[in-house]
């Protein structure tokens, strides 16, 4: 039997949706994906709480989504709320929201949030799925706006995952407020996170990692950037390969952009722009660790990742 889902990921920075008819062994058959930026986690590094504004740009982006999904059949929908809902108190708002537009596509149907070991799990999951087996262990990183899931496991499942405070846009407005940063804004970055690494490492034995995957925008618009393309392209981007020198190159070019260069990148998400230094920090943070422990020489880039583990859930 063919199920059609909606699955919605809504993190620190983007709210995204895959729509997709699974059968019964959980291969995905993709119908729509989509993504928008609407910053859910703005300011939340500092006060704790959910800005309105920010509540106000995601029901405009989850009543879209809502529409779309009763308009072409979905049946069963799942929605997850990451790093950014786990840390507030002010969140009713927020699921209120989205039970209310959720509710019109399955009655019933709410937001859950989920622990940074369940986000690890179904990312996992998601960018794994069509990669050989041979290539594993594999460790997946998943770098959020407000956290990075770190997860090793093979085709038989998840061995070891961590969930660290580290992100795009928590590291952006903690640390990088000059444009461009000084080197002392990016020394301080990057302080914070070899301190997270430090413990993301003591819980995942990375050490018995045969490849690397990342996925999330970060990494795809890294993926294409390194790649050369013009625009960007899910199809090249997916399961394309980056030399670790050349990641370095790259990433090093987008720390010491100002945000005007950025943006003038063709495969460059407007969304991004403000924040892609602090992902690229924490990205070369990662690969000199996983070079070091592993010898790592290259990065794995998969478009597949939480959104299609929260579909394949759904079977």
């Amino acid at each position: 039997m063919v199920v059609r889902v909606g699955a919605v990921d809504c993190g620190t920075n983007s709210i995204r949706l895959l729509v997709s008819d699974v059968d019964d062994s959980g291969r995905l058959t993709d119908v729509h994906r989509e993504m928008r930026i609407v910053r859910l986690g703005q300011g939340v590094d500092a006060t704790g709480e959910f800005a309105p504004e920010a509540i106000a740009r995601t029901r405009i982006a989850l009543g879209v989504y809502a529409d779309l999904m009763k308009s072409i059949g979905v049946q069963r929908v799942r929605m997850v709320a990451t790093s950014a809902a786990r840390d507030v108190p002010n969140r009713e708002a927020f699921f209120t929201m989205t039970a209310e537009l959720l509710g019109t596509v399955v009655p019933g149907a709410v937001a859950e949030v989920i622990t940074g070991t369940e986000e690890a799990a179904l990312s996992f999951a998601g960018a794994v799925g069509e990669l050989d087996s041979a290539a594993g262990p594999f460790v997946v990183v998943d770098l959020g706006g407000g956290s990075t899931e770190t997860v090793i496991g093979d085709v038989g499942g998840v061995k070891a995952s961590f969930s660290a405070d580290i992100g795009c846009v928590r590291l952006t407005e903690r640390c990088l407020h000059s444009d461009p940063p000084t080197a002392d804004e990016i020394e301080a970055a990057r302080d914070v996170v070899r301190a997270q690494l430090v413990r993301t490492f003591d819980a995942v034995p990375v050490e018995e990692a045969r490849t690397w995957v990342g996925v999330a925008g970060t990494f795809t618009t890294l993926a294409a950037l390194a790649n050369r393309l013009d625009v960007y392209d899910p199809a090249a981007i997916h399961l394309s390969r980056v030399p670790l020198g050349r990641l370095a190159e790259v990433t090093s070019s987008l720390i010491a952009m100002p945000r005007s260069e950025r943006a003038a990148l063709g495969p460059m998400h407007e969304g991004r722009v403000d924040v892609i230094g602090g992902g690229s920090i924490v990205v070369q943070e990662l690969a000199r660790e996983l070079s070091d422990r592993a010898g790592i020489v290259e990065l794995v880039v998969s478009e597949h990742d939480i959104l299609d583990g929260i579909a394949m859930s759904l079977r």
